[in-house]
């Protein structure tokens, strides 16, 4: 813990909102000076577009733009940073493969598999493919434990994964759960039925806090967002093979993914320029590098540590000061669970909670974190949720139990 004891320093948010509990990383992380700082030199400094200018702040921000290409495959263990495709956000991410590859492959009859706790974003597109092109569309369940319904030991799994399977779509970390699912086992065991099944990895919740490899995971296509890692908003990141990106064609067309254009036909780039019309998010590119920089100065290692003694230290706590009145969702053993601790309390309604420890500078998430399946699944209308990160410590744990004292005083006589 010790040394995380200064990190809050670094971001400027807590000076600005001193009292400030904030335990809501899960939806999108703090940003700390230095990327800040990036972001602002590139509007001060050098405010230019990217390729299309040859003069010196064009190609300063061209420059600067493809560095940071290269720091995130080098961050996913690449093997080029022409897999790696800028978008806006996972959601945008997953969507690409979903109206691309998805479209090229998947046909009447063919099957789609997912999982009930994935997020919207790698849940409705495939659902909405299959509707369009007469596809069987599979959802994997989950256990009373939080676990994937299904143990991908090759006996199992054969119910659920066939030859006509297609698309397997799952995520890396729950958002509600935190469960780790054992991704690179599914993909091993999925592919001894079906060599040919491409598996799309929403890893959203698990890039800034894991160290992941996408040469070993074995899967085709990853997504993640930037601003959960400590970046700046509005950028995602697509890895994908690179033979399987030269194969799709573009998710949108116009500017700066064009090799020519006539009145007879048009020649696109290749990847990843082909995916990346239009003036994308620039400068917040530019800063995402500083995110992982930082992230890369603490090391994953340490920081999959500390939300795994927070999050536990939450969980007991939350059991022992308040019993039966507090429902937990996800697993018990922290080895396979993220930062994350979701919630019911009494019968108070999640919106209530949240809005009550906001009166006492806790930002905590309420709803069905874009996981309405998985909540339908839980009996759950709503959930409460606390997601740690680098910055918590665990008087942020005590203050969170004394907010939800003050919860129970308020509405346990309403």
């Amino acid at each position: 813990m010790d040394e995380f004891k200064n990190v809050k320093k670094q971001f400027p948010i807590f000076s600005n909102f001193p009292g400030l509990i904030y335990l809501d990383s899960t939806a999108t992380s703090l940003k700390p000076w230095s990327v800040i700082d990036e972001l602002s030199k590139y509007y001060s400094n050098y405010s230019a577009n990217i390729y299309r200018g040859v003069y010196r702040i064009s190609e300063k921000a061209t420059e600067e733009f493809e560095k940071t290409r290269q720091i995130v495959a080098q961050f996913l263990k690449a093997k080029t940073s022409d897999e790696i495709v800028f978008t806006r956000n996972t959601t945008e991410s997953l969507n690409l493969v979903a109206y691309t590859l998805g479209r090229q492959i998947v046909g009447e009859g063919d099957e789609i598999v997912t999982t009930v706790m994935e997020h919207h974003s790698n849940f409705v597109p495939w659902q909405q493919l299959a509707f369009e092109n007469g596809a069987v569309f599979k959802v994997i369940d989950v256990d009373d434990r939080g676990y994937l319904a299904c143990h991908f030991d090759g006996t199992t799994i054969p119910n659920i994964i066939s030859k006509r399977t297609k698309v397997l779509a799952l995520t890396y970390v729950s958002n509600v759960l935190g469960t780790i699912n054992p991704v690179k086992q599914i993909i091993l065991q999925a592919r001894k039925i079906n060599p040919d099944i491409i598996v799309v990895v929403d890893a959203a919740q698990a890039v800034p806090h894991l160290d992941v490899n996408v040469a070993e995971l074995g899967c085709d296509f990853l997504a993640f967002s930037s601003h959960k890692m400590l970046g700046p908003t509005g950028v995602g990141v697509l890895w994908g093979r690179l033979n399987l990106l030269e194969k799709m064609f573009p998710f949108m067309f116009g500017g700066e993914m064009i090799v020519d254009v006539s009145i007879a036909k048009t020649t696109f780039k290749r990847p990843p320029h082909k995916f990346e019309a239009g003036t994308p998010a620039i400068g917040e590119i530019i800063a995402f590098k500083e995110a992982i920089k930082f992230l890369q100065a603490i090391g994953l290692e340490k920081i999959r540590h500390h939300e795994k003694i927070l999050a536990l230290r939450c969980f007991d706590t939350l059991k022992k000061e308040f019993g039966e009145k507090i429902k937990l969702y996800g697993p018990n053993n922290f080895d396979d669970r993220g930062g994350v601790v979701a919630f019911n309390f009494g019968d108070y309604h999640s919106h209530d909670v949240a809005s009550i420890l906001d009166e006492e500078n806790i930002a905590v998430r309420a709803g069905h974190h874009c996981a309405m399946p998985l909540h339908k699944r839980l009996d759950a209308n709503s959930s409460v949720r606390a997601s740690f990160y680098i910055y918590n410590n665990e008087n942020d744990i005590d203050l969170l139990v004394k907010g939800l004292r003050k919860v129970e005083k308020i509405l346990k006589n309403k």
